[in-house]
Formats: C-alpha cells, structure tokens, sequence
C-alpha cells in the first residue's frame, strides 16, 4: 500500500462522565496520535447535560481532526441494569454526533481491542496504557479513558484491509 493515503480513525471509549477521545492516523504502517483527551462532566451534572457534554465534544473532534471512521467500545456484561441504560445513553450520544457527521462507526468488544493492542485480550489496563505509550511514542501514561480511545482507534486501523472494509458494517 506504498503511497496510499493516511487513515484517520476517531477512538471513543464513552462514559456518562468520562468519556475518552482520540485520533490515530496511519499512513504505511507508521500511526501517529493526532489528538486525544477527556470529555468530563461534573459529579452532580444531570445526565442531559453529560450527554450533551458527549455530543458536543464528539463533534469538535470530528471537526477538527476529519477522521474517516469512529471505532467505539461494543456493549459488554453489566450486572447493573441502570449502569447498563446510562453506558447506552452515553455511547448513544456519541454515535448520533457521528452519525450527523456522516461518518460510520464500527464496534469492537473489550477483548478484542486489549489483543490488537497488547497480543492478549485479557491484557490489564496498564498493560494497554503501556503499549499505547510504545506504539505512538507518547512520553506520559495517559488516564485510562484517553489511551482505551486511542487503543479503539488502533483496533479499528489494525483491522482494516480492503476485503475487510467491504465486508465489515458499520453500525
């Protein structure tokens, strides 16, 4: 894929009040972090206002960065039902800002991140912050949220290839 066009894929990792972004460009086989943060909302902030929060600060990203793609964490087991519905809403927000930008969005569980990141999809939280730290040549540990965004984001460039991306649905 010699002088192919560099591939920005936006990474989510939502939370009611954390909520992880981050954009990852690769061009070859060299990525490069673009940008990535922390969408946070106060403790005692309704939840209309943190999914505003969400919405808003997804758009920003999609503005600034122009990503081709949205990769975000699918829904994984909850015991707690209202943890459950308020993980929804907020990955709900997201996934409307996207889809007002025009830009698909593709999911991948938990463990399949933690294995395109770290060889493991029982890999620990460090273990991945560790390895995003390598793979993009970031000097700090980031917070959990920003380097699963970004670990969201290498998944999706990792599992990218032509026959994939014409049998792969976005949601």
């Amino acid at each position: 894929m010699k002088g192919a066009s560099p591939i920005r894929v936006l990474g989510i990792d939502t939370s009611l009040r954390s909520t992880g972004v981050g954009v990852v460009e690769r061009s070859g086989s060299r990525m490069v972090p673009l940008g990535y943060g922390t969408l946070k909302a106060g403790r005692t902030a309704p939840h209309s206002e943190c999914l505003l929060k969400i919405s808003r600060g997804v758009t920003e990203y999609i503005e600034r960065y122009s990503p081709q793609s949205v990769s975000i964490e699918g829904i994984f087991y909850c015991r707690n039902v209202r943890t459950a519905v308020t993980l929804g809403q907020a990955r709900g927000a997201a996934i409307t800002a996207c889809a007002a930008a025009g830009i698909p969005v593709f999911e991948y569980p938990p463990r399949r991140v933690k294995l395109a990141v770290c060889g493991s999809g029982a890999a620990q939280k460090e273990q991945v912050g560790r390895m995003i730290m390598k793979m993009l040549s970031v000097e700090d540990l980031l917070p959990d949220d920003e380097s699963d965004a970004l670990a969201l984001a290498i998944c999706h460039l990792n599992s990218l290839t032509v026959v994939q991306e014409l049998a792969t649905k976005p949601l």
